[in-house]
């Protein structure tokens, strides 16, 4: 295994270092109620981490191009358009090169406001106002304040969301069923949970707490780590010394089954509490994984610890290091791409709804330009396919918060599991 050592020693407490901060309020033009955010910022974001910020405070799913006017110290009108490859189409200042604390003067004597837009087809024009200014915690991007729930992407500019909200509020409507449908699968939510005034704070924090280690990198801790090993940790730790008997068609035991289902929490809400590794298909998947990965090797009728697997179990950070490497290099390209695309839509906290999530990832092999070798159209059945093969490999490990296993919606990564597809995506070449 090669030797990273990510996670490294727990760090001594420390007072963090602050950093200069502006004070923002940003409000959504023509919403109503009024749709805003207040957010403590470091004056020296770049206007892309600023345009990062804005899309997680507001539930944005960064679809579109974006850009900003505003005023410069000497009254000179400024156009800055992101990301940089589409200024240039439209003879604007590519984002990339701006700071923030160039477009807003936080001691009062030059620009106190200027406008964020984005999505240039539906025109969601927000107004940012300087509040005041001071001190932010060294690497972190704070929500003050706020209210109600962010619009629904793609949804017609201000409105397009007022006449959504209409219907979604009245079942009756003749365009309910219609718009619930479109709406679940843009957002991933149930229609029936949709509600206009909601706001929670601690949420959007949350979210801004996941940009900034993506912005600022952490070292991954020791807890971290464990927690995102936990599942693999568990089965080695059972594996070691004598092993694991099998029965006599290669399975798991009922009592190794049901122990590790208590243990790791992965009872089924519709299985139950089976001691059957074909009733219990993540304990199954698990040991296959670890049989594939070659930390575990079958002998004499017993699951036994192979050389990996006792490096692993000795030295958790060699683990870490040896599955960042496992899962950000696949077998095959079509893998690699759906690993792109799964880490991708888990760091970002969205992912298409299961009704399109096949025709996302078709879309994604044929721009690739995978084909079928008969030259028909690629088959549904291979976006499954693949789209199933990363999800299992990914379920080996505890990346998110623990949450019911059937969610429309993608589940909230850990900052441990965060951070370890962070390295997957670099070791992809995303970041």
């Amino acid at each position: 295994m090669a030797s990273m050592h990510t996670a490294g020693p727990a760090l001594p407490n420390t007072v963090p270092s602050t950093v200069p901060a502006v004070d923002l309020r940003i409000s959504i033009e023509g919403t109503e109620p009024e749709i805003w955010r207040r957010l403590l910022l470091p004056e020296t974001l770049t206007v892309p981490q600023f345009h990062e910020a804005i899309q997680c405070a507001f539930g944005w799913q960064d679809r579109h191009l974006y850009g900003i006017r505003c005023s410069d110290r000497n009254g000179e009108p400024r156009v800055i358009v992101g990301p940089d490859e589409a200024a240039e189409d439209v003879d604007a200042e590519p984002a990339s090169g701006v700071v923030l604390f160039e477009l807003i003067d936080a001691q009062g004597t030059g620009p106190g406001q200027f406008e964020y837009e984005y999505d240039f087809g539906d025109t969601w024009i927000h107004k940012v106002e300087l509040v005041g200014s001071g001190l932010s915690p060294e690497g972190t991007i704070t929500c003050v304040d706020g209210a109600n729930r962010g619009p629904v992407e793609d949804s017609g500019g201000p409105g397009g969301y007022r006449r959504l909200a209409e219907v979604l509020a009245n079942e009756k409507h003749p365009e309910f069923y219609d718009a619930a449908t479109w709406f679940s699968e843009v957002t991933g939510e149930w229609a029936s949970k949709f509600n206009v005034g909601a706001f929670d704070l601690d949420a959007v924090n949350r979210k801004l707490g996941r940009l900034s280690l993506q912005l600022w990198p952490r070292p991954v801790t020791p807890a971290e780590r464990d927690a995102v090993l936990r599942p693999i940790m568990w089965f080695l730790e059972n594996t070691a010394g004598e092993g694991l008997e099998l029965t006599k068609d290669g399975y798991l035991k009922p009592a190794m089954v049901r122990r590790t289902l208590d243990e790791l929490g992965w009872h089924d809400e519709i299985m139950g509490k089976g001691n059957r590794e074909l009733n219990a298909k993540d304990v199954l998947n698990l040991r296959l994984h670890l049989l594939d990965w070659k930390l575990l090797h079958k002998r004499n009728g017993r699951l036994v610890l192979a050389p990996l697997g006792k490096i692993g179990l000795d030295e958790p950070d060699e683990l870490w290091d040896y599955m960042v490497g496992t899962i950000g290099a696949p077998q095959n390209d079509a893998l690699k791409l759906m690993t792109r695309l799964a880490a991708h839509w888990l760091v970002q906290g969205f992912a298409p709804s299961y009704s399109l999530r096949d025709k996302v990832i078709l879309s994604a092999l044929e721009a690739s330009g995978f084909v079928n070798r008969s030259g028909d159209p690629i088959p549904e059945q291979w976006a499954w396919d693949i789209d199933r093969t990363v999800r299992e490999t990914l379920d080996c490990l505890q990346l998110t918060v623990p949450a019911p296993r059937f969610l429309l919606r993608e589940k909230e990564l850990t900052d441990g599991g965060l951070k370890f597809l962070l390295q997957v995506q670099a070791l992809l070449g995303d970041r």
